[in-house]
């Protein structure tokens, strides 16, 4: 999966890329976006799309549990995390949502995970249930709960690794009681 300024910057004219969708080589997912004729993506193709069109994105909250396989909730919109400031991007047809990170609370935690058509950004494990403490009010705290719960019965995190995403994210005191439920 590639964006056609990739193929302009690899020093191909656009012309060359109208060729190869005319000719069946390559096809078209959306608006400045393509793939190979050959590729069909998989579960996670939502959040690759997202991942070629917001390159500053990074995925968060509940489209990054389900990424790692933590919990039961099935989004039906990928949730993307950008620096505080950014401008969101406007006129998209894939269902995106954003949240504003500032500073640490932006850069900790990311991981970078190869997929079948490109790489995706997302948030590691015990800094997505930080995340889900974090906006508690938004989701509901059953969510966070279950997430911390689900994840660290798969050993998904460590204590360590949890506390320091706590930290970033201001909400140690706040998820304190859940971990001594844990331990």
């Amino acid at each position: 999966m590639f964006r056609a300024r990739d193929m302009v910057v690899a020093g191909y004219p656009r012309e060359y890329l109208r060729r190869l969708v005319s000719k069946a080589h390559v096809r078209q997912i959306g608006r400045g976006l393509y793939a190979s004729a050959g590729f069909d993506g998989d579960h996670n193709q939502p959040l690759l799309e997202a991942a070629k069109r917001v390159p500053r994105g990074v995925v968060c909250l509940v489209s990054a549990l389900q990424f790692h396989g933590i919990g039961t909730q099935a989004p039906h919109q990928v949730w993307l995390a950008l620096p505080r400031g950014r401008n969101r991007p406007r006129g998209m047809s894939l269902p995106l949502r954003f949240c504003q990170f500032s500073g640490a609370a932006y850069t900790f935690g990311i991981e970078e995970h190869p997929l079948a058509g490109g790489s995706v950004r997302v948030y590691s494990p015990a800094k997505t249930v930080a995340d889900c403490f974090k906006y508690r009010h938004k989701y509901g705290l059953d969510v966070a709960v279950e997430a911390l719960r689900e994840g660290w019965r798969a050993g998904k995190f460590s204590m360590k690794d949890l506390a320091a995403a706590a930290a970033v994210c201001r909400i140690s005191r706040i998820m304190q009681p859940y971990l001594e439920m844990l331990t």
